[in-house]
């Protein structure tokens, strides 16, 4: 199925880098963001509100902070609900609680409309690459009409089931991110403090049953003073942490290792760190372990 226009609300990290993906497959993108200027930095034609975008496009994106912004922009006073015509899609790129998206889909679909919720993977780099592995929950009919344009930001599309379990399925996924890089962050300032070899130290890991996304992706460059900038931040990992546990109490199960990267990323957060890559918790702790760094640039 051709699709020659999409809207996209939220044109930051993520949005911003899936909208250009979407602009050189082929496909317009009509964007609106607070930033005014980020439509135009990212290929899209620049719209002045969300409103516009609902009344021009039939196939909308969503990417934005978290569930008290996404109700917002859908259920505020001349949001989307208000603007949504039947058979119209809105798929949500957003990390978000399960429990609000279903009931969004529920509005959407008393209007004849589909909320599609589609967590995503991979971060800033994979984004660029048009490399996104997708979760996507919600109607079957309205996820069949978005595969042509998931075609051009993901390598992986995997149907989780109804409304919710896509958002579902993310939160579990950036838990157990958050573990691994707070936890690899904290093992590789102790081996540098130890006098390691850092690099021979991730040869170790890598081979050995320590590997994880960090070790694999993230601190190979880290130790050579390249943080990846540009990705999630420490007060979004926060973020995505809480919305996890809320999302276990929930469910009624116990949340009995949510307390480290808590921890982790809060520190960040206190020492300055919050707005930036969460790749840089690792500065964190080596801030209060002695003032660490992993390499010797500046």
């Amino acid at each position: 199925m051709a699709i020659d226009t999409v809207g996209f609300i939220g044109l930051g990290n993520m949005g911003g880098r899936m909208t250009r993906c979407i602009v050189a497959g082929g496909v317009k993108v009509l964007g609106f963001d607070m930033d005014e200027t980020a439509a135009d930095r990212f290929g899209a034609t620049r719209a002045s509100s969300a409103s516009e975008i609902m009344e021009q496009a039939d196939i909308v994106f969503l990417s934005l902070p978290d569930s008290t912004v996404i109700e917002k922009v859908v259920e505020g006073e001349g949001g989307l609900l208000d603007n949504v015509r039947p058979g119209q899609i809105v798929a949500d790129m957003s990390t978000a609680s399960a429990a609000s998206t279903r009931g969004i889909a529920a509005k959407f679909a008393e209007k004849g409309a589909f909320y599609v919720d589609a967590g995503i993977s991979g971060g800033a780099v994979a984004a660029e690459k048009a490399a996104l592995t997708l979760m996507v929950g919600g109607d079957a009919g309205a996820i069949a009409r978005l595969e042509p344009v998931f075609a051009l930001i993901a390598k992986k599309v995997i149907l989780m089931g109804e409304s919710g379990a896509g958002h579902t399925a993310k939160l579990l996924n950036n838990f157990l991110n958050a573990v691994s890089l707070s936890a690899t962050a904290e093992v590789m300032v102790a081996g540098k403090k130890a006098g390691l070899d850092l690099h021979r130290l991730l040869e170790v890991l890598n081979a050995s049953s320590g590997v994880n996304f960090a070790t694999l992706n993230r601190f190979p460059k880290i130790v050579d003073g390249d943080y990846l900038e540009g990705g999630l931040t420490s007060k979004l990992m926060t973020k995505d942490v809480l919305l996890y546990c809320d999302l276990l109490h929930e469910l009624g199960v116990s949340s009995l290792n949510a307390s480290g990267p808590m921890a982790s990323f809060g520190l960040a957060t206190a020492l300055g760190y919050g707005d930036v890559i969460s790749n840089r918790v690792v500065d964190a702790i080596g801030d209060i372990s002695g003032k660490v760094r992993l390499h010797e640039k500046d």
